[in-house]
């Protein structure tokens, strides 16, 4: 795709700066933004940092490529979508009596009108999540096709679906029928789940570019420089909300409809949606994209400006012709990358307070986390927090109002395998920390590996005692860094 400006398509570039800014101001943390206007991408910038070389993790995003891993089965004759799921998991189900999971068919389980409430996968950790699936044992049921109700497990077994017909990985598939003619990266992958199936509702890893890419193609109806290649009615039919998913009764981005695990949004647009903000909004009638990736969870508040501002201050300021281009202000603000950091700790490097409390070490009482004892470093313009849980000692490292990267203390999360412990496997991290009150330090960590999360840490210091509260926003991990603690100033021997 070619670069041009945004003033080449019609949009002043003060509209993008505008845009930003209400990002920040609302604390959210960016990682890309990349907007496109037919085959022409008028802005793209990584937050420091990540690169156009990321491979980023698409959480949710990745339903969408199942959904289109279910179209070329459907192109290729070898499915339909009134079939059941008793034509493909027979097995499965012998032990299962609700006949409404025997009879939900391809087609419920694309629009989330299937038969049960999920269970919460992670927290039994079965050794083939396929099995778990349809052993679901909860008494609610109802027949398929009815009711929408999100369910994460649906697209995960649509992928299997795809993977057990064919005998190979979805995105194998994807890449000898599609990802190949678009350019998709060949290191595009999926996670896995245990039972050894393509983690297809949540894991998929590809650059932002390729994101771009998928959503040109479905933009483009299924056609890439004029050549169809996955029909056009599937297209339609997957991006056209059919199914009503506003059961709070608020007009939201994301209440306007679903299709075939594509969600509808304002103005006839829909987008792909992905846990903590993986978006790609689509705007037919504009021919515009805007693809968003980031980690946002815990702020599902504030999140929606993403796309609310996107299109007040982008679409709906586009001109049809060009803009005249001057070297203001806003354009060098635009060009300058050293402007985009992931976002840090707000608040003060340094506190009249600190020589109180550096390198003093401080007894926790009983608490969640299982801390005993903490102890924090302070210099110019770093710092560590050095503390011992139920591992043993771990150390923390951070910068003072801006991120440093290192490596996340606590082991043994998941890698490749979604809830397979690994051992001697530490996730990528940015941890920063600033002083929010005279006697407060604010801690705030953003794990930025193949998974993403965010906690933070806040303690409070009072003559020789202390608070400490920490708070995480993660799938599957963190669970050992929630909770309140008190404690004392050690004495000295």
């Amino acid at each position: 795709m070619k670069r041009v400006s945004p003033e080449s398509i019609g949009l002043n570039s003060e509209n993008i700066e505008k845009y930003i800014k209400k990002l920040e101001n609302k604390r959210l943390a960016t990682h890309n933004i990349i907007m496109a206007k037919g085959n022409k991408i008028f802005f793209e910038k990584y937050w420091s940092p990540f690169n156009e070389d990321f491979m980023h993790r698409m959480y949710s995003v990745s339903k969408s490529f199942v959904s289109l891993a279910i179209g070329f089965l459907l192109q290729d004759n070898k499915i339909n979508l009134d079939d059941t799921m008793d034509m493909y998991f027979s097995d499965e189900l012998q032990k299962q009596p609700d006949i409404n999971m025997h009879k939900q068919t391809i087609q419920d389980m694309l629009m989330m009108q299937t038969a049960k409430p999920n269970r919460y996968w992670f927290d039994y950790a079965p050794e083939d999540r396929v099995e778990f699936y349809f052993e679901n044992d909860r008494e609610e049921s109802r027949p398929g096709g009815t009711i929408f109700s999100y369910d994460s497990d649906a697209s995960f077994i649509l992928a299997a679906l795809v993977e057990r017909i064919l005998n190979k990985p979805f995105m194998q598939y994807l890449y000898e029928k599609l990802f190949i003619h678009i350019g998709v990266s060949k290191e595009a992958y999926c996670l896995k789940c245990p039972g050894g199936h393509s983690w297809g509702d949540s894991g998929v890893i590809c650059t932002p570019l390729d994101l771009l890419k998928i959503a040109r193609f479905i933009l483009n109806g299924g056609a890439w420089n004029g050549k169809q290649i996955l029909n056009s009615e599937y297209i339609t039919f997957a991006t056209t909300p059919k199914v009503f998913n506003n059961y709070t009764d608020i007009d939201n981005f994301n209440t306007q409809g679903y299709g075939f695990q594509i969600w509808g949004t304002y103005r006839n647009a829909f987008f792909l949606n992905g846990m903590g903000c993986q978006f790609a909004v689509c705007i037919p009638d504009k021919d515009m994209i805007l693809i968003y990736n980031g980690d946002n969870q815990g702020k599902e508040v504030v999140r929606n400006c993403i796309v609310d501002e996107f299109f007040s201050l982008i679409v709906d300021a586009v001109d049809d012709g060009t803009i005249e281009e001057e070297a203001t202000i806003t354009n060098i603000y635009l060009a300058n990358n050293d402007n985009f950091n992931l976002i840090s700790a707000q608040g003060l490097k340094h506190s009249k307070y600190e020589k109180e409390i550096n390198n003093v070490e401080y007894i926790l009482d009983e608490n969640p986390m299982g801390i005993k004892k903490f102890k924090i470093t302070l210099n110019e313009n770093e710092g560590n927090i050095e503390y011992f849980n139920e591992q043993g000692r771990k150390e923390l490292l951070f910068g003072l109002c801006e991120n440093l990267i290192s490596k996340f203390p606590q082991e043994g999360y998941s890698d490749e395998v979604g809830t397979i412990k690994t051992q001697n496997f530490y996730y990528r991290c940015a941890a920063s920390a600033a002083w929010v009150e005279p006697q407060k330090l604010f801690i705030k960590v953003q794990i930025i590996d193949k998974y993403f999360g965010n906690m933070s840490i806040t303690i409070g210091f009072k003559d020789d005692v202390c608070g400490l509260y920490m708070e995480k926003h993660a799938e599957n991990f963190l669970d050992e860094y929630q909770g309140f603690a008190g404690g004392k100033r050690k004495e000295k021997s």
